[in-house]
């Protein structure tokens, strides 16, 4: 369920469009909140707005529009998008384009994205996450990236529901611009082979989102070949931040476990756990117990599974080498003195 629509004079009154110096008197019989109100007036800057597109000389539709009659059609789009189940005020703050674009494009869009078999709350999740999505031509730029989804990164026509919603911005790029060059480079330069699972990236930049990554790991020390097989093995590495997950999780690796850089090459899902819930609590655990534990083995495991590894080691012996408990740096160094 949306969030209530606010009066309608309110939400003119504090919408990112209002403007003082400028109003427009609403007949009684056209007013939108009702004749019992005391307002009179209403302030909108829609000629000061940076996205205001002036009607051109050979426009005379849109230059015989009244006043009333464009709020009424602005209001009609606002009812429309709350019909939705779309908090209004908050889509035109965030994208106020929409405020330009004609309800029945709209309506075109939300049919279209129904026809490809996705529901209200699937349209209201997308919107919500990707208000631009209201705005997108529907013939140049939405059905081409759909187009290119299905023919071109091939998926599936029963994935593309799932695809759309966790991805809704994938439908607003050029295909010329976007989504093809980083579909070469998926599959040219890091070699994924099937980029259908790991569609969503397809959005990303390459020159400000792939390539700053890749260039990370390489100053780590990793060879070229192994970080692209990193990134191959693990596509999900593109969408984390540098600042606030790769660079204190590798950190915390070297420093804090002292760990050797090859096991991060084996294990790139050593970035997917969070550092302070999983990766730090369970590598206290096993030093107080003495015990190291392969990286996929500490951090994958459910948390009761977790402790009956720690209990197996401290109870046994030291685990044979072709145990899934062995680590290769262990210190077998006991001082018996």
């Amino acid at each position: 369920m949306g969030y209530p629509s606010p009066p309608f004079h309110l939400l003119l009154h504090h919408s990112p469009f209002h403007h003082p110096k400028i109003s427009f008197a609403f007949p009684p019989q056209a007013r939108p909140f009702g004749p019992s109100s005391s307002a009179t007036r209403f302030q909108f800057h829609l000629h000061f707005h940076p996205f205001h597109r002036p009607p051109s000389s050979s426009s005379q539709e849109n230059n015989n529009i009244a006043p009333p009659l464009k709020f009424q059609l602005l209001q009609e789009k606002l009812l429309y998008l709350d019909s939705l189940g779309l908090d209004s005020l908050y889509c035109l703050a965030a994208h106020s384009p929409i405020l330009f674009t004609p309800l029945s494009q709209i309506k075109s869009l939300v049919k279209f994205l129904h026809s490809l078999g996705l529901t209200t709350p699937d349209l209201r999740r997308a919107f919500s996450m990707c208000p631009d999505l209201l705005a997108t031509p529907l013939r140049t730029v939405l059905r081409p990236a759909v187009t290119f989804l299905l023919r071109e990164a091939h998926v599936s026509g029963k994935d593309l529901r799932h695809v759309i919603n966790r991805r809704p911005r994938l439908l607003t790029c050029s295909v010329d611009r976007r989504l093809r060059p980083t579909l070469y480079f998926l599959r040219g330069t890091i070699g994924i082979d099937d980029v259908s699972r790991c569609a969503p990236l397809l959005s990303c930049c390459v020159e400000s989102k792939f390539i700053p990554r890749l260039d990370y790991f390489l100053k780590l020390g990793i060879p070229k070949r192994e970080a692209i097989s990193l990134f191959r093995r693990f596509p999900s590495l593109f969408c984390y931040s540098i600042e606030e997950n790769l660079e204190p999780k590798f950190n915390y690796f070297v420093v804090e476990m002292g760990r050797e850089l090859r096991e991060l090459v084996d294990f790139p899902h050593y970035f997917s756990f969070s550092l302070e819930n999983r990766i730090k609590p369970r590598h206290k655990m096993c030093v107080e117990r003495g015990v190291c534990l392969s990286l996929p083995v500490m951090l994958k495991s459910s948390e009761a599974r977790f402790m009956d590894r720690l209990e197996v080691c401290c109870d046994s012996s030291f685990p044979l080498a072709t145990s899934p408990l062995w680590c290769k740096r262990v210190n077998l160094d006991i001082d018996v003195t």
